[in-house]
């Protein structure tokens, strides 16, 4: 019975020191042998019990763990908790410019795969826990979470404080899609505790992080010296710049990253409703919406989004016809645009483009409703005449003119945004964080950058002598595409929403006093009068309820609130 507990032992002793084997890159790693005599002492004391010899075989090996443990040599610059394919290619991204990484992931095994393949050879270090994993980390140590938004973000922040050992100075930094408020709450916690916490926005897809990506990090100010180093040296390059800069306070890294995910929602929608009518308006085939957009691809519309669509319509099935002609047209979402309408309409602002993308969306995820109300409703059926040529012209005016207006209302957001939360947001930097790297990187972006940087307080993007102009130039066009999309029956929500957002912004008396008055009428919520009407009855400035009908009264039920 003794022979068999102490063949137990061993065999558990062995199998606690493979597992600690977790360095695929580390000249200054030690691997110990379990079995050698300097490690595994048995007593020689054969009064000794069964009992007493697994005892002291268990203890030697935790003391033995804890020693190895201590002795761990801290070599990484930089550590990063989440192996999917972005935190992968992020790793690869970091080593390829020099640092010494620390990978960890909740599922172990994925660790060693990560190790034996893709890391192999480069200067990647990896860890089995999450105590290894801080305690192979550099001080102040700068460690990034790409998890899952929500729970497990702040699953993992509570790990590293009760089990990982961080310490004060420490850096923490969230690179996932968090929802801003979240990051608001975890950067305050943290402070509290002397840890550096910093929220990051990062876009570009796997290549993006494989190559650099667009790095938008906001949080606790202190953390971005020590973190500057790496974060713009992975991320992507324009015109040598780092399309990467620090944001703001708290939440304004996650926030900026979510008026990107917004404005990505926009484009990718004003680029469908391009498509759809191409198709249905004008009849072409794959290959020749192929063509057209790559032709815009050569202009003011070259951006990744339009590249993309490009090769998707290049993009034959094995039977020679166009695939995206068979994918299923019911569009699915994360929920990042979703939250930037939802602060749109927190704010108060009208970005209505994103809102419409959002709800687009929602209308194509109702397929069943949609094929049975394609038999019960009629409408008019899509019939050009006219000089084709011309009208992808006025396409190109329409997609060119409503990205503008789409980018605006992002900017204002964003601007109202900084006012309410004390963020010192800077445009240009935006802009030209948004150049490279990301899903909406385009040429268009350097033109936002530029008009931002001349004129740092631009109240409004429509202000800046270059988008007057091309606004201007493109409205001809823009007004026959949606017209076009009416008459034929075409569903145009974006391309409209942002006409009719142009047309709103630049009308200087909107019909809001008649429904001020109803207001007023049925709920007695006041109004105020123009300046050039003011008197004694009506006195400039001042909430007035009116007894409209002569049977209401004089009371009014809230303050005027527009």
């Amino acid at each position: 019975m003794s022979t068999s507990l102490l063949t137990k032992s061993l065999a558990i002793a062995v199998r606690t020191s493979r597992a600690s084997r977790s360095c695929a890159f580390s000249p200054t790693m030690r691997r110990m042998s379990p079995q050698s005599p300097t490690q595994l002492k048995l007593s020689q004391n054969s009064s000794s019990t069964p009992q007493q010899r697994v005892n002291s075989i268990s203890s030697h090996f935790k003391q033995q763990e804890s020693t190895t443990m201590s002795n761990t040599e801290a070599v990484g610059d930089f550590g990063l908790i989440g192996l999917a394919v972005m935190g992968q290619n992020l790793i690869l991204n970091a080593a390829d410019h020099g640092f010494t990484v620390v990978a960890f992931n909740r599922t172990v095994a994925k660790v060693d795969r990560f190790l034996d393949n893709e890391a192999k050879g480069k200067s990647i270090v990896g860890a089995h826990s999450i105590k290894e994993f801080v305690s192979k980390l550099k001080k102040p140590r700068r460690m990034m979470l790409l998890v899952m938004a929500g729970k497990p973000v702040d699953d993992f922040i509570e790990t590293l404080l009760t089990e990982g050992g961080v310490e004060p100075g420490d850096i923490i930094i969230d690179g996932g899609n968090s929802h801003f408020p979240d990051t608001n709450r975890r950067t305050k916690y943290l402070a509290s505790k002397g840890i550096r916490f910093v929220g990051s926005g990062v876009s570009g897809g796997e290549e993006g992080a494989r190559y650099g990506p667009s790095i938008m990090p906001g949080g606790n100010e202190e953390a971005w010296p020590y973190i500057k180093d790496v974060l713009q040296s992975i991320s992507a390059k324009s015109d040598g710049e780092p399309c990467c800069q620090w944001v703001g306070d708290e939440g304004a890294g996650h926030y900026v990253k979510m008026v990107h995910n917004g404005i990505e929602y926009g484009d990718m929608q004003l680029i469908c409703e391009a498509y759809d009518i191409m198709k249905r308006g004008l009849g072409l085939s794959g290959k020749e919406m192929a063509d057209v957009f790559a032709e815009w691809n050569k202009g003011v519309l070259d951006s990744f989004l339009i590249e993309i669509t490009r090769d998707i319509l290049y993009f034959n099935d094995d039977d020679g016809t166009t695939l995206v002609e068979k994918i299923l047209d019911a569009a699915g979402q994360k929920g990042t645009g979703k939250w930037t309408a939802i602060n749109a309409l927190d704010m108060g602002q009208p970005v209505t483009l994103i809102g419409e993308a959002v709800f687009s969306r929602c209308l194509s995820s109702l397929k069943g409703e949609r094929t049975r109300a394609s038999q019960k409703l009629s409408g008019p059926t899509p019939k050009f005449e006219g000089d084709k040529k011309q009208f992808l012209k006025n396409l190109e005016q329409a997609l060119y003119a409503s990205k503008i207006i789409s980018y605006a209302q992002g900017f204002m957001l964003m601007q109202s945004a900084a006012k309410e939360y004390g963020w010192k947001l800077q445009k240009p930097e935006i802009a030209l964080m948004w150049r490279g790297g990301c899903i909406i990187r385009s040429v268009f972006l350097k033109d936002i950058t530029k008009a931002y940087r001349s004129n740092p307080d631009l109240e409004n993007l429509l202000f800046d002598d270059f988008f007057n102009k091309a606004i201007h130039n493109a409205q001809e066009g823009w007004r026959d595409v949606v017209s076009k999309g009416a008459l034929w029956g075409i569903p145009t929500p974006a391309f409209s929403t942002a006409l009719s957002f142009f047309d709103g912004f630049r009308t200087k008396d909107l019909p809001a006093n008649l429904l001020q008055a109803q207001r007023d009428y049925f709920g007695a919520h006041t109004f105020r009068i123009k300046p050039e009407f003011a008197s004694d009855k009506y006195p400039e400035g001042k909430d007035i309820h009116v007894n409209w009908t002569g049977r209401g009264g004089n009371v009014s039920a809230s303050t005027y609130n527009a």
